[in-house]
């Protein structure tokens, strides 16, 4: 599997931001539509960041060498799965939440300022969401003396 990279997950949030501001800029002038910006959203994003980060650390505990216990190469492979799909899909919601923000902040007055306040904390999620999956998927890679795939121990290196 190739890992995803911070300038993939940048691409992505650039062409959804620039989409989603340019579709949501058209609703909101002709008043088809105004930007929803529930609290859950964040409160979500962020959870899921959380969840990420959990399940990469049994990955990262045994590939730094503490193996109390085998490791499932099919859980390993789930999660750097979980990790490539989490760095992808919060890029993709950072740029969507941008573009709500930069639809709200032209006219920041009553409930569009707590609006634009609740997408700019949902912006902070999504990265947060975007870096837990880069970082995640860091930690499933097989340490260098492992690059056979052989399950045995792994050698300390001398300094």
């Amino acid at each position: 599997m190739i890992p995803a990279r911070l300038r993939t997950v940048l691409l992505i949030a650039v062409v959804v931001g620039v989409t989603g501001w340019a579709v949501l800029d058209v609703l909101e002038a002709t008043g088809a539509a105004s930007v929803r910006a529930p609290w859950t959203a964040a409160v979500a994003v962020g959870l899921l960041a959380v969840v990420v980060l959990v399940a990469g650390l049994d990955v990262r505990r045994w590939v730094a060498g503490r193996r109390e216990r085998p490791l499932d190469p099919l859980t390993a492979a789930r999660v750097a799965v979980l990790a490539k799909a989490a760095a992808y899909t919060g890029g993709g919601l950072a740029g969507w939440h941008l573009a709500q923000a930069a639809v709200l902040f032209p006219d920041l007055v009553g409930a569009r300022r707590t609006r634009f306040l609740l997408v700019l904390l949902s912006v902070l999620a999504s990265v947060g969401l975007a870096a837990a999956g880069l970082l995640a998927q860091r930690w499933c890679r097989r340490p260098p003396d492992d690059e056979d795939g052989s399950p045995g121990e792994r050698t300390p290196t001398a300094t």
